[in-house]
């Protein structure tokens, strides 16, 4: 070793031990969040009168209305623009009609064919039917080879020949795709179980406006109908198909097709809350969790989603009143800080994608997204394990930012001590939670993120996830844990690097 690296050791020491010492300051403001704010604040989100916080539903919007009321009682800005909600739309269609006639026999609804209920309205009229196999398109098989289908109908069956392996580009969706990117105008898809229950009436409400949230407009059909089109005999198309006697050509054959729907429009929120910086406010800290659920079953049994994520939307509540406390003792952190509580993460990420397309502050100035979805019981995997109140899941944390697994090692080994568990940051693990909550969608763009996290458990996505079997003094430790993170995040001299690609998993 040489004399210039004793030395250079030797200047480090001293950094690196003041790093290790509690900020009295830090230990002040976390000491406000307490079991007794939390339980408090969760017996209101996840009450009886939140019905489950659907996505869109009023008991979300009593909901948005509480996280709202409490910002600015704490003193909290608002953090869009002088309005506390970032509002978003979603879109539900509902189906008006739906006809199909072959050589000028009309068919019957549910008995001959369906359409997809994602479709865009439209009325379509064929004189000629590419069939196309079974559609599949990939390295292994091509059913579309010497096809011309751009501005025609295709024909393709359900399911896969004997020689192949399933896979995406079998699926419904893969044949889709594989139709709509060639140009075809329309698809036709034979399948065996028909007669289908009746469809509803309604589809579920998106985010996709008024487009089709599909590639190809789409109706399934019985064998019955695909002999009509194919001139072949019914009773036994379906066994021509599995033996690949049926050869890939164009029949002539008359196609009438429409389909008509009415769409509605409604309005979500996520929830922002702004506590602003000094010396570098133009800089961001973004805290979030998923106020929303998944509502009602049957319109009657509330799913209370206490722990999922009344927890984490409890610790962004108290995570705000400890910064802001915080800054009234004159100790307000460096960067800002954004506390965002989103809606329709159950439904899919929906108010996160929203807030990362629709920034509110500059993503490129945004240094760390922390996450909090579940951080109110004990998962499966530690119900007998010996840290089974002292562990918490740390997601994310090694995949954008080599700077951030070591901060989050030295401020839990300087303040709290507990088991921080990195089981789910292998990419190959089959549960995919890196994918699964509203971090991810800071991380697509590019943010550094961590996801905390207390695993799954039998109440998950049930009824009997109640506050009653929330453990208190559990959920304000873990809570802690976020804030003495975010606390270092806040006030470090500069923001996080972001050196390492994020990777995803094979098939994802």
């Amino acid at each position: 070793m040489t004399r210039k690296t004793i030395v250079c050791l030797l200047l480090s020491l001293p950094l690196f031990s003041a790093a290790q010492k509690k900020d009295k300051n830090a230990v002040k403001a976390a000491a406000t969040i307490t079991a007794e704010d939390m339980k408090k604040h969760l017996y209101i989100i996840a009450s009886k009168e939140m019905e489950g916080r659907n996505t869109p539903s009023p008991g979300l919007e009593k909901a948005a209305i509480y996280i709202e009321s409490y910002f600015e009682s704490i003193g909290l800005a608002p953090g869009n623009k002088g309005s506390y909600r970032q509002t978003y739309p979603l879109y539900k269609d509902s189906m008006l009609g739906a006809s199909m006639k072959v050589n000028g026999a009309t068919l019957e609804l549910n008995r001959d064919f369906q359409p997809q209920t994602n479709n865009y309205a439209a009325t379509m009229r064929f004189s000629e039917v590419v069939f196309a196999g079974y559609g599949i398109s990939d390295d292994k098989r091509d059913d579309y080879k010497d096809l011309k289908v751009a501005g025609k109908l295709v024909l393709i069956f359900d399911g896969v020949p004997a020689d192949y392996k399933a896979s995406q580009s079998s699926g419904v969706f893969g044949k889709m795709n594989a139709a709509g990117s060639r140009g075809a105008a329309a698809v036709l898809i034979v399948y065996n179980n028909y007669p289908r229950k009746t469809i509803s009436m309604n589809s579920n409400w998106s985010m996709n406006g008024y487009k089709a949230s599909q590639p190809v407009f789409t109706f399934t059909i019985s064998p019955g109908a695909a002999a009509r089109i194919m001139a072949e005999d019914e009773t036994n198309i379906m066994d021509k198909m599995k033996a690949g006697s049926l050869t890939a050509k164009t029949y002539p054959a008359e196609i009438d097709m429409d389909y008509s729907k009415a769409s509605k429009t409604t309005y979500v929120s996520n929830v922002l809350g702004f506590l602003e910086g000094t010396d570098k406010k133009d800089e961001f800290v973004v805290l979030t969790a998923h106020y929303d659920h998944i509502g009602k079953r049957n319109d009657t049994v509330i799913n209370y989603g206490a722990d999922d994520d009344g927890s984490g939307t409890t610790g962004i509540l108290e995570l705000a009143q400890a910064f802001v406390e915080a800054k009234k003792a004159g100790n307000g952190p460096r960067r800002s800080i954004l506390f965002m509580t989103v809606s329709g993460e159950e439904k899919g990420l929906w108010g996160s994608e929203y807030y990362s397309n629709h920034p509110v502050y500059p993503l490129e100035k945004t240094s760390v997204d922390l996450n909090i979805d579940m951080i109110g019981r004990t998962g499966t995997e530690y119900m007998k394990n010996a840290d089974s109140t002292n562990y918490v899941y740390i997601i994310g944390d090694d995949k954008l930012s080599t700077d951030l697994a070591p901060i989050t090692d030295q401020v839990n080994s300087t303040y709290l001590k507990m088991k921080l568990d990195r089981k789910y940051n292998d990419p190959n693990d089959p549960n995919r939670f890196y994918f699964r909550s509203d971090h991810y969608n800071f991380a697509e763009k590019g943010v550094p993120i961590i996801f905390y996290f207390n695993g799954t458990h039998a109440d998950y996505h049930r009824p009997t996830d109640t506050p009653d079997k929330i453990n208190y003094p559990m959920m304000a430790k873990r809570a802690q844990l976020v804030f003495y993170t975010a606390w270092e995040m806040a006030n470090r001299n500069d923001m996080l690097k972001r050196d390492l690609k994020l990777d995803k998993p094979k098939g994802f």
